[in-house]
């Protein structure tokens, strides 16, 4: 089955039912509890520097770890699994010394997670298809990491759309969307979003992309200082697939936020907040039951089309999520020019 036939049984399916998103990768790899040996494997056995904590390498020292959560997210009802890419760029990797192997590392993680939808395809008869995760990197180009200073930038963007253009030509023979998510930061947003134009444009091949964007805590904005509504202004040029909020809050404190963009967004809504809010060890305590009941809850009230989990969340949680709202009848995107008018802005097309 090809991409686009994929793209295009996903996009009627979401007429009729929540489609599901997987669960947490980063919960999952530390259920492995691999210590730093764990993660050199044999090939960075003589690796300078600490790599422990570096989940994204495992796609080369621990593949078939990552393969196993991707199969056992579909196992639990995911219809699109994300690459265990997060921080697969140049950027991100410098601080394990291994910006060089950013490519490979997102190739591979991207192969890994195609293998595992395709063999559960193959078993299933369902569709399975992968999005290409693509994290914020530890860099913000809107916020001065010297106080002192303003103006300065670690980081500048063109600096930063090249690092998304390596990471997304890696990953593109595999995937069936891009999935720029956990944004907290607009600007590096649309550096990656340039950069998925930019691949769009140099290879003739259209990946659908999906938005994801952080609220930091209860003040209902992301650290660069938007609320949800201009948030999907900033971005609805590049006229996602699917536009929504993950990480940082549990779905009780999300809610409110989901709603915001569902009012006004004119295409599929997306949401996987974190099993509740961490304990005093950091820990995720929501059971599934909660996260699913709360995500029931949000179905019935027409709000979203795509669900899944982040931080805290795991197979038990999707499934229990999946088995919530399988009857529930998707949110019906709001029309394009009530879109416009709630904007105040007029039509137009994104040029390609």
């Amino acid at each position: 089955m090809s991409r686009a036939v994929r793209v295009d049984a996903l996009r009627q399916a979401a007429t009729d039912r929540i489609l599901i998103l997987d669960g947490a990768m980063g919960t999952q790899i530390q259920d492995l509890n691999l210590d730093e040996a764990g993660y050199r494997g044999d090939r960075f056995a003589d690796w300078p520097s600490p790599i422990k904590g570096n989940n994204d390498v495992l796609n080369l020292t621990r593949p078939e770890a990552v393969k196993a959560i991707h199969t056992a997210y579909f196992e639990a009802g995911a219809d699109i699994v994300e690459t265990n890419t997060f921080s697969a760029t140049t950027i991100a990797q410098a601080d394990y010394g291994m910006q060089d192997l950013a490519a490979e590392i997102a190739r591979e993680g991207a192969r890994l997670a195609r293998e595992a939808a395709d063999a559960f395809a193959a078993r299933s008869g369902r569709v399975c298809a992968v999005a290409g995760a693509i994290g914020p990197t530890n860099k913000t180009l809107s916020i001065s990491p010297d106080v002192n200073d303003p103006g300065f930038r670690d980081v500048t963007f063109e600096t930063v759309r090249q690092a998304y253009y390596e990471q997304a030509e890696a990953m593109a023979e595999f995937i069936d969307f891009f999935l720029i998510e956990t944004v907290f930061d607009t600007l590096n947003a649309k550096a990656a979003i340039k950069a998925v134009i930019d691949l769009r444009e140099a290879s003739g091949v259209e990946i659908p992309v999906m938005l994801s964007g952080t609220i930091t805590d209860r003040s209902g904005r992301t650290l660069s200082g938007q609320t949800a509504e201009a948030f999907w202004y900033s971005v609805r040029h590049a006229r996602p697939f699917a536009i929504g909020l993950n990480c940082a809050l549990g779905a009780d404190e999300l809610r409110p936020y989901i709603a915001e963009i569902s009012r006004i967004a004119d295409t599929l809504v997306l949401a996987y907040p974190n099993a509740g809010l961490p304990n005093d060890m950091g820990e995720y305590d929501e059971t599934p039951r909660q996260t699913s009941g709360h995500l029931a809850e949000w179905a019935q009230a027409g709000l979203v089309n795509i669900l899944g989990g982040c931080c805290g969340t795991t197979p038990a949680h999707i499934r229990a999520i999946a088995d919530a709202v399988k009857t529930a009848r998707p949110r019906n995107p709001v029309r394009r020019d009530r879109a416009m008018r709630l904007s105040g802005l007029e039509p137009f097309e994104l040029s390609a």
